[in-house]
C-alpha cells in the first residue's frame, strides 16, 4: 500500500500543465503589481506580452483562477486556459523564444 501512494505522489509531481493567463484590469490607473507578483509565485512562467503569461503547474485552470481572484476587482477580467503544447510565434527574443520550445 505504501508504494502505491508513493508513486502516484511520484507521478503527480512530473505531471506538470502549461496554461495562458491573460487579464484586463478595466480600473483606470489600476495597478497590476499584486497580480504580476502573485503570477512570479508560479515557479516557471513567461511573459513577454502586456497582459500575458505562460506557466507550468500542477494545478488546475480552476484553481490558478481562484488564486488569482484576490488580486483582480468584480469588473476585471481573467482568462485562464489549458495549452496542448503546439504553438507558433514571431519577434519573440532567444530566451522568450527558448522558454517556449521548452515549456509548451
Amino acid at each position: 500500500m505504501c508504494f502505491i501512494e508513493e508513486t502516484k505522489f511520484h507521478l503527480s509531481k512530473i505531471i506538470m500543465k502549461t496554461y495562458l493567463i491573460s487579464y484586463d484590469l478595466n480600473q483606470p490607473l489600476q495597478n497590476y503589481g499584486e497580480l504580476i507578483e502573485a503570477i512570479k509565485e508560479y515557479s516557471n512562467w513567461w511573459h513577454h506580452l502586456d497582459s500575458v503569461w505562460i506557466i507550468k503547474t500542477e494545478e488546475t485552470t480552476v484553481q490558478v483562477r481562484d488564486y488569482l481572484r484576490p488580486y483582480i476587482d468584480s469588473n476585471d477580467e481573467l482568462l485562464v486556459v489549458g495549452l496542448n503544447g503546439e504553438g507558433a510565434w514571431f519577434g519573440f527574443n532567444d530566451r522568450g523564444s527558448e522558454w517556449l520550445k521548452n515549456n509548451l
